[in-house]
């Protein structure tokens, strides 16, 4: 039987998560199975009880269940335990189940490495405070920006993240702001970590976030640009880009912490979107 892995969501048929780890597995020359799992929205750990039981070895979990694998994992990557949710999911010793969060290596390497924007002292103005956010603040706080700002609809959320990852880069400032404190502030770089783009909606923004050469980030893949990204684009962003990247970025860390063999992305990445919009 192949080792096997999966994908845990509610929906989930959309998922690219096992079109990708079956070519990283193919390019590695690994023996595994990887498939895709419709958990019910309040039924998270009688699945992934299921398929550990079942001799599955490790899972990526999406949306919703990121805060439920937050507390079913036995033990914690330490910037899981910071941002407060897992994403990755392992099967270790004595069957324990270790939980990590790879969205913000996959966002930092994508920015950094795919989309060659230079994060060392930027501006930074990250959108939502939820599970998406969470997971990317440490990442780009050790990448060397100089600012964090987080905006979010209930300014107390926001806050919250800055209390948790106060003090863990001395050297960058991190703030927080309900949407109208944006008002008059450019950045270098605009993430939205926000639900917006799943309903086609956008946050309230005001105009003249951005600053010159900067760059538009959705933490949501399309295979059209999103209400986000237009409205980048109209503001002056001089690069705008969806979270593909990221999506193929984190599987690949996740599939090196259940492998220990590392991928090549771009193969993946040029074959899920030949010619990436702008």
């Amino acid at each position: 039987m192949l080792d096997q892995y999966a994908v845990f969501g509610n929906p989930i048929a959309h998922s690219k998560s096992p079109q990708i780890h079956t070519w990283f597995a193919k390019q590695t020359h690994q023996s595994l199975e990887y498939r895709a799992i419709l958990a019910p929205e309040d039924g998270f750990e009688a699945s992934a009880n299921a398929f550990f039981a079942q001799g599955g070895l490790g899972a990526n979990v999406t949306v919703p269940f990121k805060l439920d694998a937050l507390v079913f994992a036995n033990t914690l990557s330490p910037r899981a335990r910071r941002a407060g949710a897992v994403n990755t999911l392992q099967k270790g010793k004595n069957n324990q189940i270790y939980g990590d969060n790879t969205d913000g290596i996959g966002l930092v390497r994508d920015l950094t490495t795919n989309l060659n924007f230079n994060l060392a002292g930027k501006k930074v103005l990250l959108l939502g405070a939820g599970g998406a956010a969470r997971g990317v603040v440490e990442p780009l706080l050790n990448a060397g920006i100089t600012q964090l700002h987080i905006a979010n609809r209930t300014p107390e959320k926001a806050r919250q993240l800055v209390d948790i990852f106060h003090g863990l880069q001395p050297k960058a400032q991190l703030t927080s702001s309900y949407w109208q404190g944006l008002e008059g502030r450019q950045f270098d770089l605009v993430i939205n970590a926000t639900s917006s783009s799943l309903a086609g909606d956008l946050p309230p923004l005001p105009e003249g976030l951005f600053a010159s050469e900067s760059q538009a980030y959705d933490l949501m893949y399309s295979q059209k640009p999103t209400p986000f990204m237009l409205w980048a684009q109209q503001q002056g962003a001089s690069q705008v880009a969806d979270g593909l990247g990221m999506l193929v970025e984190q599987a690949a860390e996740a599939f090196f912490l259940w492998r220990q063999v590392r991928p090549a992305t771009q193969p993946v990445f040029e074959y899920l979107r030949p010619v990436k919009h702008v």
